[in-house]
């Protein structure tokens, strides 16, 4: 009777280890399965490259008739409320151009500068070229970033080290009112060349969103020898650059929806 209850009692433990770890199993494969779905919600949708979706991201919308570029006559389709309309047609064929050679880029593993410095773009310029890996400017091109790109790197060496420095606490040597002096420096120089970081030698191509705004940008490009790819809107001389995408360089949905496409090509 007593060897009964203890085999009761021992198939008791038995059945209750068990039912823990069958728990525990299912916790786990449980959390495995919210960390996947959470992963899956992150995931951005990437938008179709199409007629309609440029329609949709308002791609073929440009500047009013009076302030116009003759140049860009070809990739005008008309004008409606004052306001030239982009042929989308041609926009789609350029666009498709770009991409080819950007695909050649992503497949040696090249580099890709993106510059866009309004002040609608900053933050999307930032999101997107770190989610492709690549350098960006999105606050005020420095003036030597191609043509004296050695002193740029020498200031990013700077940067980078002197940062490093005060977060590991290496010097604490400088008085506190050194350390924050130095700290001043480091953010103004981090807000200007910070996403110049990975830029570790003169890239492939440079992305101009703007190429009017940015026309220093595309003329350091030129002098380097570093191709451009760059939105002509209908005020912009699509002869400036390399490859033209004819397109809105304005409105925050069709910025994003032509770097969605691109960053697309690049993260595949």
């Amino acid at each position: 009777m007593a060897e009964d209850k203890k085999l009761v009692k021992k198939q008791a433990v038995t059945d209750h280890t068990s039912s823990e770890k069958n728990v525990k199993k299912v916790e786990e494969v449980k959390e495995v399965k919210e960390i996947k779905e959470v992963k899956e919600d992150k995931k951005e949708v990437v938008p179709e490259l199409s007629l309609e979706a440029m329609l949709k991201a308002g791609v073929h919308f440009g500047h009013k008739k009076a302030y116009w570029n003759p140049k860009m006559s070809e990739y005008i389709f008309g004008v409606r409320n004052g306001i030239h309309i982009i042929d989308l047609e041609k926009s789609l064929e350029l666009f498709e151009k770009a991409l080819k050679y950007i695909d050649e880029i992503a497949e040696k593993k090249g580099m890709i500068l993106v510059v866009g410095t309004k002040n609608q773009a900053k933050q999307l310029v930032k999101k997107k070229a770190e989610n492709m890996g690549m350098p960006y400017v999105n606050d005020r091109w420095l003036g030597g970033t191609f043509t004296n790109f050695n002193f740029i790197k020498n200031r990013i060496r700077f940067l980078i080290n002197n940062s490093s420095a005060l977060e590991n606490g290496r010097l604490n040597n400088l008085t506190k009112l050194e350390r924050n002096k130095l700290q001043k420096k480091l953010n103004r120089m981090d807000s200007r060349m910070g996403g110049l970081i990975k830029m570790t030698r003169l890239p492939d191509a440079v992305l101009v969103l703007d190429v009017n705004k940015n026309i220093d940008t595309v003329k350091e490009a030129h002098k380097v020898g570093v191709k451009v790819i760059g939105l002509v809107d209908s005020n912009s001389n699509p002869d400036m650059v390399d490859y033209a995408i004819p397109a809105n360089d304005d409105a925050v949905s069709s910025l994003k929806y032509i770097l969605e496409i691109i960053a697309s090509r690049i993260t595949k």
